[in-house]
């Protein structure tokens, strides 16, 4: 099992935190999303290292910045 967390800027509500899990929840891999709102932190569970890239490539998809956090 790999984590990995990114710091999502501009969300503001609960359709925000939806559309973030569910762009991230599609790429392969990721087992789960968990978005904390008030804090911007998005945490990544999956069985296989995903790049970081990527997961910042879902995050901008569904409208929001990302990094990653180290």
């Amino acid at each position: 099992m790999t984590t990995s967390l990114y710091t999502v800027t501009g969300m503001t509500c609960q359709h925000c935190v939806a559309s973030v899990t569910s762009e991230v929840s599609q790429l392969s891999h990721v087992t789960s999303v968990d978005v904390d709102l008030p804090t911007g932190r998005v945490t990544v569970e999956s069985d296989a290292p995903i790049p970081a890239d990527d997961v910042v490539a879902a995050i901008d998809k569904a409208g929001y910045p990302a990094v990653a956090t180290v």
